[in-house]
């Protein structure tokens, strides 16, 4: 699912649902040594992905450590991010001289619980994404893109570019999120459009489209550079939304 949404640059690996081969290494067994089977099999199997994507990358097949705040820790000169929900879970990795920064989610396709929508959004966000009253049913069959789900996840892959950059904490309310490809954001093969919180489309592949995140508190890497704006990719597919953002390096303009 996610090739689609990346910079040529990056180097990934996904898996669907549990990996039955996979397996931690010993560094990486204590931070789950105490946890559900659930939360050790997500943690073990992201990793497992992790170190395929480092094989793509020709390096060693070495720890993925949580640092702060859970954000995983890469070796020198790399720059990742990895994202796992009910179903699929994905790493994303390039060198550091491509890309800065990589904010990766994965949600399941299902609307928020209630009261999470008016905690992470703006009202400009919900506004242009039709989601200013109370959300109309689901529909039966086609297939269905829930807007307010598809605007948390963008607001991940934001903090999860954010964070790596600066160092800084960022709020939900400090991103600004736009979605491109249609009156709605989206860009589909057929279907028609409703006033709620999803999308109904009549295709059989994907749902996919843009977006841009405007930074609301914009503040410099520590190499000077201003960051005051994200662009990414999302898609829907087999009821998982996926969003990604690749940040490019500075380049180094030649004398």
């Amino acid at each position: 699912m996610i090739e689609s949404l990346l910079p040529p640059e990056a180097v990934w690996a996904e898996h669907f649902g549990p990996d039955p081969s996979a397996r931690l290494l010993p560094e990486e067994e204590p931070h789950v040594a105490q946890a559900v089977a659930r939360r050790r099999e997500e943690f073990t199997t992201v990793r497992a992905c992790a170190r395929r994507a480092f094989a793509a990358l020709g390096l060693p097949p070495g720890p993925v450590l949580p640092g702060v705040r859970n954000a995983p820790r890469w070796p020198a000169g790399v720059v990742g991010s990895m994202t796992h929900c009910d179903g699929y879970r994905a790493a994303v990795l390039a060198r550091a001289t491509d890309l800065a920064a990589i904010g990766i989610d994965a949600e399941p396709d299902l609307p928020l619980p209630d009261g999470v929508l008016e905690a992470i959004s703006l009202p400009g966000e919900r506004a242009r994404l039709g989601l200013g009253g109370p959300a109309a049913p689901r529909p039966h069959g086609g297939r269905t893109v829930c807007r307010d789900r598809l605007l948390f996840s963008a607001k991940e892959a934001v903090y999860k570019s954010w964070y790596p950059l600066l160092g800084t904490e960022l709020d939900f309310h400090e991103a600004d999120i736009s979605f491109h490809g249609g009156p709605d954001g989206t860009e589909r093969a057929g279907g028609t459009e409703r006033a709620d919180s999803t999308v109904r489309t009549e295709g059989t592949g994907g749902v996919s489209g843009t977006f841009t995140a405007r930074i609301l508190r914009p503040e410099r890497e520590p190499g000077g550079r201003l960051v005051e704006e994200f662009t990414g990719r999302w898609l829907s597919e087999r009821g998982i939304l996926v969003t990604a953002i690749g940040v490019p390096a500075p380049r180094t303009v030649p004398r």
